[in-house]
């Protein structure tokens, strides 16, 4: 059963109690399968311990689910990833108490992946969160993804879901 929101507030206090606090300084490492994958960006993970945790992909923002590509990027996501087991190194969490991670299965990092399909942007907001070889791979397959008109980028003109959000709100 996946947590709530509330139970998952709970877990993160719990976690940080014992020193395991997502943070910048210090990460946590998960182990587990990916048991669902809610769009572009976010899967649940089934940990060793049991619990459910909800993540975002570190490093990118996917197209929103009822956006252009959204599906098709949660489709990407799906096949990379459900029912795979991965390894998470989590760094930090987000406004919406999900772990914000890097998730690699097999050695590849997922949000890499999706920036390479052009199914999700680097988000260079977050950039410094990354090493800079990680900023320069995102940079780079970002780029390659759109010369070669990938995924989203073969749109003649796709818009980032920082904006799309945005226009959602001023509606």
């Amino acid at each position: 059963m996946q947590m709530t929101l509330v139970s998952l507030a709970v877990r993160f206090a719990a976690v940080a109690c014992c020193g395991l606090y997502f943070s910048l300084v210090q990460a946590v490492e998960l182990r587990g399968r990916v048991i669902a994958v809610a769009d572009g960006d976010t899967l649940t993970l089934l940990a060793a311990d049991k619990l459910q945790y909800r993540i975002t992909l570190a490093g990118i923002d996917a197209p929103e689910l009822a956006q252009d590509f959204g599906q098709k990027s949660k489709a990407s996501l799906s096949a990379l990833a459900l029912d795979q087991h991965g390894a998470a190194y989590c760094r930090a969490g987000d406004q919406y108490l999900r772990a914000t991670c890097v998730v690699s299965i097999g050695g590849k990092d997922l949000g890499l992946a999706q920036v390479s399909a052009g199914m999700a942007w680097w988000y260079r907001p977050h950039a410094g969160e990354q090493a800079a070889q990680e900023q320069a791979d995102y940079e780079q397959a970002e780029f390659n993804a759109k010369i070669r008109r990938l995924g989203f980028w073969s749109s003649k003109n796709p818009m980032p879901p920082w904006d799309w959000r945005r226009g959602r709100l001023n509606e």
